[in-house]
């Protein structure tokens, strides 16, 4: 006398009741969620005067080789001495001390080169300096 099934029934997992509740569950989130922003922050933007221009101010811009060659304005720059550097800039600038001086050095150029057209700068009477960089891009 056998009393065991010859066949054996493998248990089975149902998984619709299981995806019926879940979308229940997120409809009734979705219903009942509130948007409110309560990070947000009130900023009050200040308004521009199209109308008003400002005047732009004068600019000298020295370009610097790798080679420590010095250029302004376009115009090679006789000598690589302080002084020559001194006499073309303030020959630029045309005795106004407002004009901005915007150094464009290569990235290969010697720091001493830089310094230099800022001693020459200060030597002008130009104090207004800034540097002109590349966007993005790596260094060689």
């Amino acid at each position: 006398m056998n009393f065991r099934d010859a066949k054996r029934d493998e248990p089975e997992i149902n998984l619709i009741p299981f995806i019926d509740v879940l979308l229940v569950i997120l409809i009734f989130l979705m219903l009942s969620t509130t948007y409110s922003r309560f990070t947000e922050l009130q900023v009050a933007l200040p308004t521009a005067n199209a109308e008003k221009i400002k005047e732009r101010t004068p600019e000298v811009i020295v370009a610097v080789s790798s080679d420590g060659r010095y250029s302004i304005k376009g115009q090679l720059v006789d000598g690589r001495s302080v002084e020559a550097l001194t006499a073309a800039l303030a020959a630029a600038a045309g005795g106004r001390q407002e004009t901005m001086v915007v150094v464009s050095a290569d990235a290969l150029a010697a720091h001493q080169s830089v310094v230099n057209v800022l001693d020459a700068a200060r030597r002008a009477g130009l104090v207004r300096l800034t540097f002109a960089a590349q966007a993005g891009g790596a260094a060689r």
